[in-house]
């Protein structure tokens, strides 16, 4: 399916061009073992601050564990449960509030957030689609895998082979086949001091 995007401002890797977040899952395909353990050790090899790795990933395989599958899917707000019941593979993504050596990890959501990305581009490199969602019950979560309390369930994220847009309802086929926009780059990048576009500098 080609799917219709703005072109980025400077010539990035395709690798990052391409990543995007479909909805649309195909049901009858299964993520291949191999290609899962790639992307967990992806996130394995994230950087993280001291080395800490706070990251720890709840990894739902539908075929394998149905039953904590469902658990996680329960979890999902009612609109993302409309489409993610087609992901084969979805994960809780975790953040340590406390280093292994003891203190606040006031870094570990954002290293948390270093591993889903690197487990979503190599998930890309491998023909994969990801979804992250913000949209959990996080106490539900929490009740139904046992999280421990030192521990911040950030994202829920659907993996899968992509599927076609006519399977989902006639609102999310407009999201998913309409054009994937930012923001220009000199909104949110600064030279220097706050507000000043890092995109005014260029013939400075």
């Amino acid at each position: 399916m080609s799917i219709q995007r703005d072109n980025p401002e400077s010539d990035i890797h395709p690798l990052l061009a391409q990543r995007w977040s479909p909805r649309a899952f195909d049901p009858a395909r299964a993520v291949e073992h191999e290609k899962l353990l790639c992307c967990l050790e992806a996130a394995r090899w994230a950087p993280s601050c001291f080395g800490d790795e706070p990251w720890r990933f709840l990894v739902c395989v539908r075929e394998q564990e149905q039953d904590a599958w469902q658990r996680l899917l329960d979890c999902l707000a009612p609109k993302n449960r409309e489409w993610a019941q087609h992901a084969p593979v979805l994960m809780l993504a975790c953040a340590a509030r406390t280093y292994r050596r003891g203190g606040d990890n006031r870094w570990g959501q954002y290293d948390t957030g270093q591993a889903a990305i690197s487990l979503c581009l190599q998930a890309g490199a491998l023909g994969l689609a990801t979804h992250q969602m913000g949209g959990f019950d996080i106490d539900a979560a929490r009740a139904a895998f046992h999280i421990p309390d030192d521990f911040t369930p950030m994202a829920a994220i659907a993996l899968g082979y992509q599927g076609d847009a006519t399977m989902l309802d006639d609102d999310l086929q407009a999201v998913e086949t309409g054009p994937r926009q930012r923001r220009p780059l000199g909104d949110c990048f600064f030279a220097g001091d706050w507000e000043i576009s890092f995109a005014d500098t260029e013939n400075s």
